[in-house]
């Protein structure tokens, strides 16, 4: 077996594709031996940081495909650009981790992760909210049947980062990033719902852009229905102070994990727990580099250490949700969920 990091080729050094970078600085199962950006201003800065972080920069994408150092590639680039650069990756044998969302499309999404099993090459996604200590932890506790059956999810994930960005960001586009707070922080929560409940089966969405000028919006509420019966709903807000929560209420008893600071920089986790028949809980977590841990994830998937944590179908799940979301914002009807394909 090959124990040597992972060699990848992060592209794009914007605010997040930085904190990839910067991540994984610290990882022993991946190394960054490229950073792509097209943007030469951007490049300048990535130059001076690859000078003393020991990674070259280029401008165009196809360099990292045609480099045979590079096994994997991040993508940190606009979410409409995602599926024409997971096909290329895995044509040219390259292993793709994807940020958030995978496509934008559920027929997109479907041909990436075919484009992947064809190519063979691990895919991973930009989820990270799974890899937090308290998220597995609760999740281990469901499954253990310590909430009996699952009701209901709510959660709320806030913030106002994107007061800081210039007009024209791609992350304010609504061709690039449509439903703006569902790309941007609500897909997150959708995920989790599924990582839960299963794929979800018919949606109700409503977005508006009530505190800021935001093109593609900044307050947004989700009312996802699961076959089961259960229900998540979730608020996703670009016009606030950081909120994050993630509760889960079950028959037997609900937890709550509250975040204390934006995920960028994690400062721990406060969990609540209300089980019936005993007292109610509180507990802190402290902060975990979850953004590494799921890259060091896909590095040992790459390796063939131990399969990738996310799997395909839950992706295309979570894709299908999502399209649906951004249907049910424009009619304001409730709308019906593609199903997953067994992937």
């Amino acid at each position: 077996m090959n124990n040597q990091a992972v060699r990848m080729a992060v592209i794009g050094y914007g605010w997040w594709g930085k904190i990839i970078t910067e991540t994984l600085q610290s990882s022993e199962l991946v190394k960054v031996k490229m950073v792509v950006e097209p943007d030469a201003a951007v490049r300048e800065s990535a130059q001076q940081a690859g000078a003393y972080k020991d990674f070259e920069v280029a401008g165009h994408f196809e360099e990292a495909l045609a480099d045979p150092a590079i096994e994997a590639v991040v993508l940190c680039t606009p979410h409409k650009l995602h599926a024409a650069q997971i096909g290329a990756a895995a044509r040219a044998g390259k292993h793709v981790f994807c940020e958030k969302p995978l496509c934008l499309s559920y027929q997109d999404a479907v041909e990436s992760v075919q484009a992947c099993r064809l190519a063979n090459v691990v895919l991973g996604i930009g989820h990270e909210r799974r890899f937090e200590p308290a998220m597995i932890d609760l999740r281990k506790r469901i499954a253990a049947g310590d909430l009996g059956t699952i009701l209901q999810i709510e959660g709320n994930f806030s913030q106002d980062k994107f007061f800081s960005l210039p007009p024209d960001n791609w992350r304010l586009s609504k061709e690039s990033a449509p439903v703006g707070p569902l790309s941007a922080t609500g897909i997150h929560l959708v995920d989790l719902a599924i990582a839960v409940l299963g794929p979800a089966s018919m949606v109700w969405a409503r977005l508006g852009t009530l505190g800021s000028n935001f093109s593609n919006g900044d307050t947004l509420g989700i009312m996802l229905a699961f076959p089961g019966g259960a229900n998540a709903m979730i608020s996703a807000i670009l016009a606030t102070p950081f909120e994050g929560r993630f509760c889960v209420y079950g028959s037997q008893g609900w937890i709550e994990i509250r975040d204390r600071t934006h995920p960028e920089h994690p400062t721990g986790w406060d969990i609540t727990t209300c089980l019936r028949g005993k007292d109610r809980e509180t507990h802190f977590m402290p902060p975990h580099p979850a953004v590494r841990a799921n890259l060091d994830a896909f590095a040992n998937a790459v390796r063939g250490v131990a399969p990738y944590p996310v799997k395909p179908e839950e992706m295309l799940a979570n894709v299908a949700a999502l399209e649906a979301i951004m249907r049910s914002t424009g009619t304001g009807a409730i709308e019906m969920i593609a199903n997953s394909p067994h992937a």
